[in-house]
């Protein structure tokens, strides 16, 4: 609770120790668009997404640390066939949850929709699993995705359901006696009339940090925002991070209450129409390639206490 509670002290203060800069650019230099963010409570691995410059297909890939040095990326092993995306690890590290367009593991049919599966392991050391379907009482005939669990194994996700409050709404699963309930669209704190969706929610439940789109102190196309429970353990009215969100669409974050920092994807581009001085072919695609560029990238910065 004292690291949480901390990280609160840190949202009302809006006290960042550094401006976002670029996760690992080196690692996803040469990649098309990358998004997502689940890493490993001891750091030693993490789990992201590649798309395609369009957006049209999608994989898993991760990363191990090597004495003390991040491996080139890798496909998963449950990844690189169908639309898979947004991969989440639960706070144990034994389950990833993810969202997929497959039908099933024994065929190439897809669905039109996408829907939220997990694979498992025994230990932090073994292989996964094949992909398991989360089952009918979350995955519908409507989009389900971006999964995030808490501690009690708690499913939160997006959907954009008959019911929900706006155009896409933040919904819990409750996990009870192993089995999922029905999904119920969280309150007012969280969800509008307009956007809501792409949320990581603390492994205890006292904050939620999610993307909205269309509010009034929304700087373009969709900031994040942070919620946390008040006292009867409502969620009260989310609040804006002005000195994280940009111009672009900013998105996909997730929190490391260990190592106070925040993770989350935005495109932001640092390319203008001239450069500081004449540069050869390769200076020139060289400079385009490790600088904001208007691709996906993950981005990180760290908090402090004011």
């Amino acid at each position: 609770m004292k690291k949480i509670g901390f990280l609160f002290l840190f949202i009302s203060c809006f006290t960042f120790a550094q401006s976002p800069k670029l996760f690992l650019p080196e690692l996803f230099n040469g990649l098309p668009n990358v998004r997502d963010f689940s890493m490993s409570k001891n750091e030693n691995e993490f789990y992201f997404t590649v798309e395609s410059y369009l957006k049209e297909y999608s994989f898993i890939a991760y990363s191990k640390k090597v004495n003390n040095k991040w491996q080139k990326p890798e496909v998963v092993s449950f990844s690189g066939q169908y639309k898979d995306l947004e991969p989440f690890l639960s706070p144990d590290g034994l389950k990833l949850f993810f969202a997929s367009n497959r039908k099933n593991n024994d065929s190439g049919e897809v669905k039109e929709d996408m829907d939220i599966w997990y694979v498992t392991r025994k230990t932090l050391s073994d292989n996964w699993s094949n992909p398991i379907n989360i089952g009918s009482t979350i995955n519908t005939s409507a989009n389900e995705f971006y999964p995030s669990v808490t501690d009690k194994g708690d499913l939160f996700f997006t959907a954009e359901y008959e019911n929900s409050k706006g155009k896409e709404d933040i919904y819990v699963s409750r996990l009870i006696n192993g089995v999922y309930t029905k999904p119920v669209s969280l309150d007012a704190g969280v969800n509008s009339e307009k956007y809501e969706f792409n949320a990581f929610v603390a492994p205890d439940e006292s904050f939620i940090v999610f993307t909205s789109y269309g509010r009034k102190d929304d700087f373009g196309r969709g900031d994040l925002y942070i919620s946390r429970k008040g006292d009867n353990n409502e969620w009260l009215p989310a609040k804006h991070l002005t000195n994280i969100n940009s111009k672009r669409l900013d998105y996909c974050p997730f929190v490391d209450l260990v190592n106070n920092k925040i993770y989350y994807t935005t495109s932001k581009s640092k390319i203008s129409n001239k450069l500081n001085e004449k540069k050869n072919f390769k200076e020139i695609i060289d400079f385009i390639q490790k600088n904001p560029n208007g691709l996906s990238r993950v981005y990180v910065t760290y908090f402090t206490k004011k």
